[in-house]
């Protein structure tokens, strides 16, 4: 770790907490952190856990803030937000265990139950380092046309070329979204990047961390759980007892699925291009 983002966390705390004698003592890497660099934090107010980069959007980490708070409340455990600079995030820290899969999905029964009156969320936030447009509107179908798909499709563009061809297969399907779509979908508060990296099992109950919140069709997020896979049948199974799913929901799955192809073909390219022209065409 740099000298400068440990300096940025020790500030960050010292403010945070209101100590100014707050010090940093040690640092011990963590896994993970495609977009920024993680670790636990040792320090002379315990513990804690840090994510931090540079070249990250401003106010990245402040939107996932944002979104840890949202998430509370419910039986998942979800790390309280310590302190929030410019280029740093630094939480609770939270002591993995195995995960426990069926409470996992009891907890994301009770996330979804929370509704709002429109889609969308008061901020604006990020999957992974992709903008998420959050402005309300009282259409599922067209939060999901204009303010995801669309946007992503423009980011691509600009990023990695889109063919118009390719284009018109996603305006097709986002033409179509109001024949696509569950009937009667509610604006339901959803973990929004759920994939297996982001539930951790720990001592107290399973966790969520680095959302990317938005009031939405809750099968939304089973777009990301299903992509990758890491969710197992105990998950669903206890989700589905306790909110149980609209009928068709697996023949709906890869539209959901596609955003998140599209974010990671934005993101990464490689195979996820064809990956989501192909899915695409289920749904055209």
């Amino acid at each position: 770790m740099s000298a400068l983002a440990q300096a940025a966390i020790q500030a960050a705390l010292r403010d945070a907490l209101r100590d100014p004698a707050l010090t940093v003592h040690a640092l011990r890497p963590l896994g993970g952190g495609t977009f920024g660099e993680a670790s636990r934090v040792e320090t002379s107010a315990g513990a804690f856990f840090a994510k931090w980069g540079d070249g990250l959007p401003d106010g990245m980490f402040a939107r996932e803030a944002d979104g840890l708070r949202a998430l509370a409340g419910t039986s998942l455990v979800i790390p309280a937000v310590v302190a929030v600079g410019e280029r740093v995030l630094v939480t609770e820290l939270l002591e993995e265990a195995p995960l426990d899969q069926a409470g996992l999905g009891r907890g994301l029964a009770e996330l979804h139950r929370r509704t709002a009156d429109a889609f969308g969320f008061p901020v604006d936030t990020y999957c992974g380092a992709t903008l998420q447009p959050n402005a309300p509107l009282p259409s599922w179908p067209r939060f999901y046309g204009e303010r995801r798909l669309a946007p992503l499709l423009d980011v691509i563009e600009a990023r990695r070329g889109l063919p118009a061809s390719d284009r018109r297969v996603y305006e097709r399907v986002i033409e179509r979204l109001p024949s696509l779509v569950a009937d009667g979908v509610r604006p339901s508060l959803i973990h929004g990047d759920l994939w297996s990296g982001n539930a951790l099992g720990t001592a107290r109950g399973p966790a969520l961390v680095d959302p990317a919140c938005a009031y939405a069709d809750r099968e939304a997020e089973l777009g990301m759980m299903t992509l990758f896979g890491g969710f197992d049948r105990a998950c669903f199974a206890a989700y589905e007892e306790a909110l149980p799913l609209p009928a068709g929901w697996r023949e709906r799955n890869g539209l959901y699925q596609l955003y998140h192809v599209l974010n990671h073909h934005a993101l990464f390219g490689g195979h996820y291009g064809q990956q989501a022209l192909s899915l695409a065409r289920r749904y055209a």
